[in-house]
């Protein structure tokens, strides 16, 4: 593999001592039907075998054996496990944090802040480990207790998406761990050296913490045959999935069949409304961030922005600018702010649906690929603003591509209504110094999203709340607040202490 160009190190050998630092050994991964490219020059990074259906199948009952061992080990000693896995992420994050930015292509600091959050959801799930708390609840009959207790469930299946190699898994995976549970993780084709990289991480825990059992945390390598491994196998009771809304309508059907739970985080077509009132220069920043950040390629990126008419053109102006200006390159450089696209694929959907945009009378600034500075197999863009005349439906269907669609509004009721007009329901903002604009956002009656905000964009989610979305959002939540309930099977436990046999609602039933 060739490891110099122009006497500079290439990104792929880059690569390789990064993995070799985290425990992969990178010689072992130069033959296989997967094959893994940076985005960043297009270069091969290495070819994994993918696991096949009997492996698969193999792999799942051994985690399934794990989990019959795991569930008996007390909560507080599982969430030792996790804590040490959170030491081992805070040993390794520059490494980790520069693999996803290799891998992905995210820039620097979005490659650290994944890690980061990976090492947050495991300070969050070893606290959480004490406190897998049930309720005592209030009974009619004399000399009893009625209770809930929650048990581990099984194994958890895990299918995450290229866009977060690794913060994804570890939302779930700390909480399933601690929960008593076992992980078999399907990780995206597009990054399976930063999931090798996470399992050598894990196992290196494991042996730390030195009475789990082996194969309490797995891989599948693969494509859909895997999701579908894990999908169908009924061994695993509960799936998280994160990806497109195609995908997890085949997940929910296929799990729903058997009676298998799901935890879905599907699409996202995010909007902020901007007010009259609202901070233009904090707004500005926010959206910046929010819109063109990971080059688009977040679940919840902003994607429309309806701005009042009074304010419309001063603020589109000053966006157009930041536009016009941002710096788009090598995300490795400190001062680039948007990397590539991860390929081919996703550069043609963002023209299908500029072209589209413009059919319908879009305007459009920027939306090019920039050709002369990178490698021809790469995909570097310039974001693209465009101003819409309606809400059309290429703006009601999500491209996972740095597009903002620009809207005006002038009555706040009918901005809410554009707001919520779209089968996605997973995050929103608003921009405002107006409290009645805001707690209309945030009621019943605003915002339709599992996430809605005030004066921040809808991006940058903290662990601590749940995280997830509506309507084609799929309804499932990972990371804090109660999430873990997720990963537990419920039992109502009802004790009678006394010597009679009193039965509820009156009911008698009296034998001689």
């Amino acid at each position: 593999m060739m490891t110099q160009v122009n006497g500079q190190k290439t990104v792929s050998s880059e690569a390789n001592e990064i993995l070799e630092a985290l425990g992969v050994d990178w010689r072992d991964f130069t033959k296989g039907d997967v094959a893994a490219r940076t985005p960043i020059t297009s270069e091969l990074i290495g070819r994994i075998p993918g696991t096949s259906r009997p492996e698969a199948d193999a792999t799942i009952r051994a985690a399934h054996s794990s989990f019959l061992e795991w569930r008996t080990v007390p909560a507080p000693q599982r969430g030792e496990l996790v804590r040490i896995l959170g030491e081992e992420l805070r040993a390794h994050k520059a490494e980790l944090g520069r693999l996803v930015t290799i891998e992905a292509g995210k820039i620097n600091s979005e490659g650290l802040g994944e890690v980061q959050e990976m090492i947050d959801i495991c300070t969050f799930a070893a606290g959480l480990s004490r406190q897998l708390w049930g309720l005592t609840i209030a009974t009619e009959r004399r000399d009893h207790r009625m209770m809930e207790t929650w048990h581990p469930l099984g194994v958890t299946g895990i299918i995450s998406a290229f866009n977060f190699p690794v913060a994804v898994w570890a939302w779930n995976a700390a909480l399933a761990l601690v929960c008593g549970n076992s992980i078999v993780w399907k990780p995206s084709e597009k990054t399976p050296f930063c999931a090798l990289a996470v399992q050598a991480l894990l196992e290196r825990a494991i042996s730390r913490f030195g009475n789990a059992p082996r194969t309490l945390a797995s891989l599948l390598i693969g494509g859909r045959e895997m999701g579908e491994a894990l999908v169908d196998n009924p061994l695993v009771p509960v799936v998280s999935a994160t990806g497109s809304t195609a995908m997890g309508r085949q997940v929910a059907s296929r799990l729903a069949s058997r009676f298998a739970r799901s935890i879905l985080e599907l699409g996202g077509n995010n909007a902020a409304i901007v007010c009259p009132s609202a901070d233009l220069d904090l707004t500005l920043r926010a959206v910046a961030f929010a819109a063109m950040g990971t080059a688009g390629q977040r679940c919840t990126t902003l994607r429309r922005l309806i701005v009042h008419e009074s304010i419309y053109d001063q603020f589109i102006e000053r966006l157009e600018q930041v536009y016009a200006s941002v710096n788009v390159g090598d995300p490795r450089e400190p001062e680039t702010l948007v990397g590539p696209l991860i390929d081919g694929s996703a550069f043609a959907a963002m023209q299908t649906a500029l072209n589209e945009a413009q059919d319908s009378g879009g305007r459009i600034s920027g939306g090019s690929r920039i050709k002369d500075k990178f490698p021809a197999e790469t995909f570097y863009v310039r974001p693209a603003l465009v101003e819409m005349p309606h809400q059309t439906e290429t703006v009601r269907r999500e491209t996972f591509a740095p597009i903002l669609y620009v809207l005006r509004y002038r009555d706040f009721e009918d901005a809410v209504r554009v707001h919520n007009d779209v089968p996605q329901g997973l995050a929103s903002s608003v921009f405002t110094n107006d409290l009645r604009e805001a707690e209309r956002f945030l009621s019943a009656s605003g915002s339709d999203c599992g996430i809605a905000n005030v004066n921040i964009g809808p991006s940058g989610a903290e662990i601590g709340g749940a995280f997830g979305g509506e309507k084609e959002t799929g309804g499932g939540r990972e990371a804090g607040s109660d999430v873990w309930k997720s990963y537990m099977r419920r039992a109502t436990n009802t004790v009678n202490y006394g010597s009679t046999l009193p039965l509820s609602q009156g009911v008698r039933f009296d034998i001689s």
